[in-house]
């Protein structure tokens, strides 16, 4: 079975097909050229002519290591995903009637996930006739947002869905960012052994 042929992402060389191209790049005198002398200019630097700008008029070359050129992209994409974070969903459920102790619990579990970038998902599971608690639900989902209100904000006030009532919350930036990693012991070391300046006798140590 034939291999199947990738296609190229930019037209190169003898596959553009304008008359006249635009060159821009740093190792070309920039300006419209015919196509043909705009190939022989890439030539004479054992490089390729690279249409990266198609839609333009007339199109926009450039004249580079199409290899290198590929490489560098591919190397770009990879380091783009390996920034983007996978958001975390973590849920936490109430019953109508939970009381203090079991409430403060989960904000504890709440507070940390939020610290460490999760979302929150919290709702209220109504089992048999305890649906027509629905309002002490809404109050228990809008006290637990108000307690958490430094650390998150609401991305979904309380809405009820079949049996359950739902309140997504998201993590500020801000109590995210408080989350850092503390200095190396080494780091100490060399903060204790630093030359302090000399101060009057009369005054006193400054304390933090």
């Amino acid at each position: 079975m034939p291999r199947q042929q990738v296609e190229e992402p930019f037209k190169i060389n003898q596959k553009i097909t304008a008359r006249e191209v635009r060159l821009v790049g740093d190792n070309v005198e920039q300006g419209v050229y015919p196509i043909d002398q705009a190939r022989k200019m890439a030539q004479e630097q054992n490089l390729d002519l690279v249409e990266i700008s198609p839609t333009a008029v007339p199109p926009v070359c450039r004249v580079i290591d199409y290899s290198k050129f590929k490489y560098e992209q591919k190397k770009k994409t990879r380091e783009l995903k390996a920034k983007q974070t996978k958001v975390v969903l973590k849920e936490i459920r109430f019953g109508p009637n939970t009381d203090d102790h079991d409430f403060d619990f989960k904000l504890k579990h709440a507070q940390e996930f939020l610290k460490e970038g999760a979302k929150i998902k919290a709702y209220v599971h109504f089992v048999g006739r305890s649906i027509v608690f629905k309002e002490r639900g809404e109050i228990l989902l809008l006290k637990f947002a108000q307690a958490l209100e430094d650390l998150a904000k609401v991305e979904q006030l309380p809405k009820l869905e079949g049996k359950r009532m739902f309140l997504y919350l998201a993590p500020k930036a801000a109590a995210v960012a408080k989350v850092a990693p503390k200095p190396a012991p080494a780091d100490k070391d060399k903060a204790a052994k630093a030359p302090k300046e000399a101060k009057p006798a009369q005054a006193p140590a400054a304390t933090e």
